[in-house]
């Protein structure tokens, strides 16, 4: 025990005193206040009172506070129901899965969406989207003659048995890929685009980095490989999706095909061969409108499946579905319940707009353009009908004034939340007035 020397009321104790830590400390407290009383009474009050004021401060200050900050969770669950996608008790045997809606690039739904996976054939969108690139480039067309290359004849897995040195028009190779998912069409016009396979890949993979698809890497043009390296997620699947769809939408004349012939004319002669599509929910959905199918035994099944209902566009990616049909009613469940729950608002911006008052300029008015159309989809089910368009532009502008640039905005608010915007752009430019501007001005005005 700690030897202690205590201080009694009238001094010094005349023999230490022993006693625990704990018993000393609350011993010296009541000695304390005793000494304090009997050296002014008043002045432990006033300390008492003091202390009193402040415990009432202090939980005034904490109510406040916990106010506050109830406020701001409060307000955060709202901000996160408002933008975040709705996530409901949706059954799907696939492991990785997302859905999408095409114009907005809205995320409903999703599953492990950024997961690494063999993508298979669904690897062809790829290759359709730099497709339909280079034809409206033009550098290539659809009635382009595409020779099949021994390599090409030589790829294995799905294909349309294409020769050696047989020619097809690249209209006819590209239903090849959409319907079929011919292997050997796809490294043929892959040939066709870029000179060989390898030179594709690498506009594939650097298409796929100005995407932002940043978990994916290509190896081969049409995924028949098996390696490592070459991997998507479902994500990024719709991603590349949704850039084919919207920015080509003539890939669903290839893409909805059910049934189709094509002539192989060789040197052993010519034959009809059919073109069946592998995209079973064309017959199994209403609202389907394509897009792609893949199988192999490491991607197991999956699909990128598109459907068009109501004016929207859905986009719903399976990978690594256990069996063939869980790949289609996995991407059907998908479909059914993203129309279920979404409406879009949509405000094509043809109403006019005034023109903006120019200030030393050649003309004394600039005319203003809508930069595009708005899209809003709503997974809430809140009413669209409230929706109210706010136009910001300044009182005028100063010369030099350049054709394509931003005046100003329009919001769209619901309910005093900002839903989106486009901007309003100048419609034509309007240079800075010089000295004889004003005096042609002046004389003009006199004339007349």
């Amino acid at each position: 025990m700690p030897e202690r020397t205590v201080r009694g009321c009238g001094g010094y104790a005349a023999a230490p005193v022993f006693m625990s830590d704990c018993a000393y400390t609350l011993y010296r407290s009541h000695i304390l206040v005793v000494e304090r009383k009997g050296e002014g009474a008043h002045m432990a009050e006033r300390s008492q009172n003091r202390t009193i004021h402040s415990r009432k401060r202090r939980k005034t200050v904490t109510r406040r506070w916990a106010a506050l900050v109830m406020g701001l969770w409060f307000t955060l669950l709202q901000l996160f129901d408002t933008v975040m996608p709705v996530q409901a008790q949706v059954e799907i045997s696939a492991p990785s899965a997302i859905l999408m809606e095409a114009s907005t690039g809205q995320i409903i739904f999703e599953l492990n969406a950024t997961e690494r996976r063999c993508p298979a054939s669904i690897t062809k969108i790829m290759t359709l989207l730099l497709t339909f690139e280079q034809i409206e480039n033009g550098k290539v067309s659809l009635s382009d003659s595409v020779i099949t290359s021994e390599y090409a004849s030589s790829m294995g897995g799905s294909q349309v048995f294409l020769a050696q040195g047989e020619i097809q028009t690249l209209d006819t190779m590209i239903k090849c890929i959409a319907v079929a998912s011919g292997n050997d069409a796809s490294v043929a016009v892959a040939e066709h685009i870029a000179g060989s396979e390898e030179a594709f890949v690498g506009m594939m993979n650097e298409k796929a980095r100005q995407l932002g698809m940043v978990d994916t890497h290509f190896e081969d043009c049409c995924g028949l490989t098996n390696s490592d390296g070459h991997y998507t997620t479902a994500k990024d699947v719709a991603l590349m999706s949704r850039e084919l769809i919207t920015k080509y939408p003539q890939v669903f004349d290839y893409t909805q095909i059910w049934m189709e012939d094509i002539t192989h004319e060789t040197r052993q002669g010519t034959v009809n061969f059919t073109l069946s599509s592998t995209n079973k929910l064309l017959k199994q959905y209403p609202y389907a409108t394509g897009l792609k199918t893949g199988s192999t035994e490491k991607a197991k099944f999956c699909l990128a499946a598109t459907a068009r209902k109501d004016g929207i566009d859905m986009i719903a990616v399976v990978m690594g579905a256990p069996d063939p049909k869980g790949r289609f009613k996995d991407a059907q469940t998908l479909l059914t319940y993203g129309f279920n729950v979404s409406a879009m608002y949509v405000d094509p911006n043809t109403d006019p707009l005034p023109d903006m008052p120019v200030e030393r300029g050649v003309k004394e008015q600039v005319p203003l353009v809508y930069a595009g159309e708005f899209r809003y989809l709503d997974i809430l089910g809140r009413d669209l009908s409230r929706v109210e368009k706010v136009t910001e532009l300044p009182q005028s502008v100063q010369a030099p004034v350049e054709q394509g640039r931003q005046a100003g905005l329009v919001r769209y608010m619901l309910d005093g939340v900002e839903l989106g915007c486009v901007p309003l752009l100048y419609g034509e430019s309007v240079a800075q007035a010089v000295y004889r501007d004003y005096l042609f001005k002046i004389f003009r005005e006199f004339l007349l």
